[in-house]
């Protein structure tokens, strides 16, 4: 049971290093804080990281 949580824990944590990378972050920073925090940085990711501004 307990490699189950694991399991989980780290494919959230690839899930949220996709999802940084796809705002222009470092995935490999955000998977290592994923790792650490799970589920609240996927909350940090979407909700304070923002896509960069471009000039039109």
């Amino acid at each position: 049971m307990e490699s189950s949580y694991a399991i989980g824990w780290g494919t959230l944590a690839l899930i949220n290093a996709g999802l940084a990378q796809s705002k222009n972050e470092s995935g490999l920073v955000w998977f290592f804080i994923s790792l650490l925090l799970g589920p609240i940085a996927t909350f940090m990711i979407v909700v304070w990281v923002k896509f960069p501004k471009t000039s039109d």
